[in-house]
């Protein structure tokens, strides 16, 4: 058993199961055992890799959405720019640089919300002389309007799960087994509030943390302006279904197998956000395909570019690049992937979306 598996085994024996969301929570944040707190995931040897990582590109496009979209703003000078969840800071890199050659007097004020001391470290390392700032929590970052990205950042906020029965929905827990592994179990009496309809044994995710989060954001479009770029993989039309997963070595794992040694996410419920933001009059955009917004913003167009001055390797790099980014199917990260923007409500169409205000919560 893993340090951290041994610490929750101890918790549970002494107050019982807990919580899906409070075990998600300890897997990836505890101070001293927690997955982010312990190394870079990232790359090909570390569990997955982001788009940002997969080619330049990528960041280089969401640069340009950021200019465009501080026009619709008035300017504010100067920007404040925030990534929420920032990877190593390749995202933040390749977009400052293309917002700076796309606006060249812009003062802009790099903010990262970032937990894990190991990334913040290979942050500050990409981002050295531009004078960013870092943040534990979105509530310290400075008020005004602003324009945040998160790319892979709502997929990893813990979750709470339940499962239908004849007396209700319980909330699914973790366990020990009659080995002493975790196990899957449901709290013995049923969760009240939920009022959802579903078939017995249907399991239904609701993602209390990301919610918050959204509302939080929303109320600050709302009154002061701004815009939130979201993107991930996920759904856009609620189901039931376990999308609880955990990640290692760029293969998929047993959650409960390791605790603090894999990356544990779940499939962004797009609805649910765009329900919390428009509930706090906050304006939604999306959700789209990454490969329908990344092709909107001119990947193409992009990526023929760079190949003017790319050797015939490079070029076969920037071909296999695009492929990867828009890959469609059930698994390619074209299709996977969702692209959702939240704006105040006054800051009319943003670039990328077919219609202004179109919303998944209908």
């Amino acid at each position: 058993m893993t340090p951290l598996g041994a610490e929750i085994a101890a918790l549970i024996r002494q107050n019982g199961p807990i919580s899906v969301d409070r075990y998600m929570a300890l897997c990836l944040g505890h101070p001293i055992h927690g997955y982010y707190r312990t190394r870079d995931p990232l790359g090909a040897q570390g569990d997955f890799t982001t788009a940002p990582e997969i080619s330049q590109m990528f960041g280089e496009l969401i640069g340009a959405w950021t200019a465009y979209v501080h026009g619709l703003m008035g300017q504010p000078d100067p920007l404040v720019l925030v990534e929420l969840g920032p990877g190593r800071g390749t995202l933040m890199a390749d977009a400052l640089r293309t917002l700076r050659a796309a606006i060249p007097d812009v003062r802009v004020a790099p903010h990262l919300v970032e937990t894990s001391p190991i990334l913040r470290a290979a942050q500050e390392r990409t981002l050295s002389g531009t004078g960013a700032i870092w943040h534990a929590e979105i509530e310290t970052l400075p008020l005004g309007p602003a324009i945040l990205l998160a790319n892979e950042f709502f997929d990893c906020l813990p979750v709470r799960q339940f499962e239908r029965r004849p007396t209700g929905w319980h909330e699914r827990q973790v366990g020990l087994g009659p080995q002493g592994t975790f196990v899957f179990g449901l709290a013995p009496e049923p969760s009240a509030g939920l009022d959802a309809d579903g078939p017995d044994g249907a399991l239904l995710s609701v993602p209390t943390v990301g919610l918050a989060a959204m509302r939080t954001l929303a109320q600050r479009f709302r009154t002061s302006g701004g815009a939130l770029l979201a993107i991930d993989y996920g759904h856009v039309r609620p189901g039931f279904g376990d999308t609880l997963q955990a990640v290692a070595g760029h293969r998929f794992a047993d959650p409960l197998a390791a605790p603090g040694e894999a990356d544990l996410t779940h499939h962004v419920d797009f609805q649910a956000l765009a329900r919390a933001a428009s509930s706090q009059g906050a304006q939604v955009h999306g959700p789209v395909d990454q490969r329908d917004f990344l092709f909107a913003l001119g990947l193409r167009a992009r990526a023929e570019r760079l190949k003017t001055r790319a050797t015939d390797a490079q070029s076969i790099e920037i071909d296999r690049a695009v492929a990867r980014l828009t890959e469609s199917g059930a698994r390619g990260m074209g299709s996977l992937f969702k692209v959702l923007a939240v704006s105040g409500p006054s800051l009319g169409p943003l670039p990328g979306f077919p219609d202004a205000g179109s919303s998944a919560a209908g």
